[in-house]
């Protein structure tokens, strides 16, 4: 069954373009569209104008601050934001850590933590995988033990997105050596700048500094940030991971970007260069708007069903989502270093991560940035649950393998 919009949705929809055009700030509209990062400044600026709105925490229950939309108006704003191109809510506030308290939490931690997490007053990072646990993330070794009125944490997490700007941290620690791999772990909501927390950069493939290692020495968490049950962690990483799978459609991402190359491509036909009697990269751009179109017909039919249940879509669909997002999303980031050619190389400068910041030429950036873009985007295979391990669900739910 495809989905079609009702007109209560598409008033929905042009609501929230309305919203972006007269709302979100030009500079960084111009910057996303040229694929530059955005500053920590960016994201919090729009963040708090979201949360003005009333739309900055559009996936939690309404009397936690939520929308109250179901599936289908939560697709159209997240789709329209990306297509604008705007930045959708703060993902490690809003659609993890936010949801986990909201649904977990006791009435101090969410009268504590919500709204300044909605509005990014605080900034929050996932301290989940470490050397040894990724996507076997069951088989960590960080450890809490209770000592009086806290808990003392040891262990290193890694990979730990956007740590260096973080103030707080959600973590898995084994609280229980004995029990079973899942049994033993609990939910510890830790304040970075405690003694004993250490945050050491990460250069990635593509020069720049996103993720981190965090080492955890000694470190006091007082027991009252313990997040749901002692050693009922499992738990709560389940649900934040579901919460996380969902979103990975972005439907709305690809089309922008692949309206962009399009229109880049286009001036360098115009200009007559020689990309432009490149048949090759013509069949490749017309394969991959093929495929994009495909898998919005899929998400599509996700949320027919989602419509028809009033409940979200089992598990499997969310793999498949995955996995087709964020292959077609790699492949477009492929294109567009094929189409800037030679100017894609400045990506071995000295300062890639500033040259990432910097949008005087829109030219030149564009292209000077898609080899980064290129590279960083290969984590989209690894990131919510690596692409084999989403084949491995698939092939137990749908194949019964």
């Amino acid at each position: 069954m495809d989905l079609r919009f009702t007109p209560e949705e598409q008033a929905f929809r042009a609501e929230v373009r309305e919203f972006l055009k007269t709302s979100l700030p030009e500079e960084l509209r111009r910057k996303l569209v040229t694929g530059l990062l955005p500053s920590k400044q960016d994201i919090v600026g729009w963040q708090q104008i979201l949360y003005k709105r009333g739309w900055a925490s559009p996936n939690w229950p309404v009397d936690c601050g939520g929308t109250g939309w179901d599936a289908v108006h939560s697709y159209i704003f997240r789709e329209e934001i990306e297509k604008w191109p705007a930045l959708t809510p703060a993902s490690q506030n809003v659609s993890m850590i936010g949801p986990v308290i909201a649904h977990f939490g006791t009435p101090a931690q969410k009268e504590r933590f919500l709204k300044r997490i909605a509005n990014l007053d605080d900034w929050w990072c996932q301290g989940f995988s470490e050397p040894g646990a990724g996507s076997d993330l069951a088989s960590l070794r960080t450890t809490a033990k209770r000592e009086g009125d806290h808990w003392v944490v040891n262990g290193q997490k890694t990979w730990t997105t956007n740590a260096h700007h973080s103030n707080w941290m959600y973590t898995l620690c084994r609280t229980d050596p004995n029990a079973k791999k899942q049994e033993g772990i609990s939910m510890l909501l830790i304040d970075m700048n405690s003694p004993g927390v250490v945050v050491t950069p990460i250069v990635t493939i593509d020069g720049a500094h996103e993720v981190n290692t965090v080492f955890l020495d000694d470190v006091k968490v007082p027991l009252d940030c313990l997040v749901g049950e002692e050693n009922k962690g499992w738990d709560c990483a389940k649900f934040l991971l579901s919460n996380e799978r969902t979103s990975t459609a972005r439907i709305g991402l690809a089309k922008e970007r692949l309206r962009t190359l399009k229109g880049l491509f286009a001036e360098e036909v115009k200009e007559g260069s020689a990309i432009a009697e490149d048949k090759t990269f013509r069949s490749k751009l017309a394969a991959v708007e093929v495929e994009l179109k495909a898998h919005e017909m899929t998400t599509l039919r996700v949320l027919a069903s989602e419509r028809r249940r009033k409940s979200p879509g089992p598990d499997p669909f969310s793999s498949m989502l995955k996995i087709r997002s964020s292959e077609i999303i790699q492949r477009i980031t492929e294109l567009y270093v094929e189409l800037a050619g030679p100017l894609s190389m400045p990506f071995q400068a000295e300062d890639p991560e500033g040259m990432r910041n910097n949008d005087e030429d829109f030219e030149q950036s564009w292209a000077s940035v898609a080899a980064p873009t290129y590279f960083n985007r290969r984590k989209l295979s690894i990131y919510s649950g690596s692409n084999e391990i989403q084949r491995n669900i698939l092939a137990k739910a749908v194949l019964g393998l």
